[in-house]
């Protein structure tokens, strides 16, 4: 067991792919909390679309893969906000024809000059292989950068996460704050191409955070709870890539999936066990009632007629 540990990481391209796929894990988590709770789980899946496009655009004109996906991808997010400002259309529109539109010119100059074909391969689905030096300063700074900025802003996300209007009567910039809040997702979906890859990186930002989720109604925990769930996933699904010769971004999607299977599976028990635990008899009458979580002094996240609110407590 410690031989099938410990074999994997005398191959240096093993070491360098194992520590970007910690840090793009727990950058995903993080982020994916917002994602999942705004309700914007599409808005990874079109930014990934866009920045490919970007990085096949960058590539005939002989740019950098950063700078040509991260182009693409930040002007896909301002276009975005930009369309949906005035609320005639809707965010999903917006983000679908966007992104789409992007994505279909990188496809569009790929079928135009075939030899592009093998070099986005790994874009698209992950490549443990393809992991360099430049790519692990590129997901450190990304992952510094954004945990930073997540750090200074925690009061004006949350608030415009669950209440966006009355954020705004608070005096909170909220167009900045959403501004702000695009600019990092998309650094931190182009820092996850080349680890999970095009296709797999809207779950890896949705799977942890949902996880989490049924973990705990406390939004600080869930943070926490989800940036750890992220970096579990990378770490594992990248030795499980090894083993079995698969895409990277494929295994650690699947066993992020095997993780929210089992997260479900407790919180299933766990009301269960609350319910036959809270039991009571008065007499010849007998009735149950479940009790909720108890709220301490934190940040709690409610669920109110299918919207999710959150108060100080």
């Amino acid at each position: 067991m410690i031989d099938l540990f410990l074999e994997p990481l005398a191959y240096e391209f093993f070491r360098h792919s194992l520590l970007a796929s910690l840090m793009v894990g727990a950058l995903c988590g993080l982020i994916g909390v917002y994602i999942v709770l705004r309700g914007m789980s599409y808005i990874g899946h079109g930014l990934s679309h866009a920045a490919f496009g970007g990085a096949v655009v960058g590539f005939t004109l002989n740019l950098n893969f950063y700078v040509g996906a991260g182009a693409m991808g930040l002007l896909a997010a301002l276009l975005i906000n930009q369309i949906t400002k005035d609320g005639k259309i809707k965010s999903d529109a917006a983000i679908g024809i966007v992104t789409t539109a992007f994505f279909a010119l990188g496809v569009a100059i790929i079928s135009r000059v075939r030899s592009y074909t093998q070099s986005f391969e790994a874009a698209l689905f992950g490549n443990i292989l393809g992991v360099t030096g430049e790519d692990l300063t590129v997901i450190a700074l990304v992952t510094i950068f954004t945990m930073t900025t997540i750090f200074f802003m925690y009061k004006p996300l949350l608030f415009s996460t669950f209440d966006n209007e009355a954020a705004r009567v608070f005096g909170i910039k909220t167009g900045l704050v959403q501004l702000i809040f695009s600019f990092i997702l998309t650094l931190a979906i182009i820092a996850s191409m080349n680890v999970v890859g095009v296709t797999m990186i809207a779950a890896a930002l949705v799977i942890p955070a949902s996880t989490a989720r049924m973990l705990t109604d406390s939004f600080s925990r869930m943070l926490i709870y989800s940036t750890l769930i992220g970096a579990v996933m990378g770490v594992v699904g990248m030795y499980l890539s090894y083993t079995f010769n698969a895409a990277s971004g494929a295994t650690i999607v699947l066993f992020g999936a095997l993780l929210f299977c089992l997260a479900l599976l407790i919180k299933f028990l766990r009301e269960k066990f609350m319910l036959h635990s809270h039991v009571h008899s008065h007499g010849a009458l007998t009735h149950s009632h479940p009790h909720g979580p108890r709220h301490g002094k934190e940040d709690h996240i409610h669920e109110k007629g299918g919207a999710e609110t959150s108060g100080q407590k």
